[in-house]
């Protein structure tokens, strides 16, 4: 049985493979992209949560996390799947709040906040 799909979008390679390696030993299924071209499969994909860096380098685009949260949360298809918007800022708080982002985790991170997090968005009871 395959555990939770979790949708990565952070384009730091290095976060970006650990937080795969990370979640994939802990039994989730991760699909991870360095851009948020991805969300364009977002149907086809179905993710149970969304991991969602705040600032995309390398994306053609003006949007950041915060938007591309709020976008997400604003689209009836979309807004029930978990958003938690992973960055250093200081105020990640008042970022994530922006993006109606359902919590946040701010970098550098601890592998077990890290697994915290996801579990405490993808957990059904079993």
């Amino acid at each position: 049985m395959m555990g939770k799909k979790i949708m990565v979008i952070e384009d730091d390679t290095d976060i970006r493979e650990t937080i795969v390696y990370a979640l994939e030993a802990d039994g989730y299924e991760v699909i991870a992209s360095e851009d948020a071209r991805i969300l364009k499969s977002i149907h086809h994909i179905k993710p149970d949560l969304i991991l969602l860096d705040n600032w995309l380098s390398d994306w053609k685009s003006d949007a950041n996390g915060e938007q591309l949260s709020r976008q997400l949360k604003s689209d009836p298809t979309t807004s029930h799947i978990p958003i938690i918007i992973v960055s250093a800022v200081s105020n990640i708080k008042e970022v994530a709040e922006g993006g109606l982002a359902d919590d946040f985790l701010r970098k550098p991170f601890d592998l077990k906040d890290l697994i915290w997090v996801v579990e405490r968005f993808t957990h059904d009871g079993k």
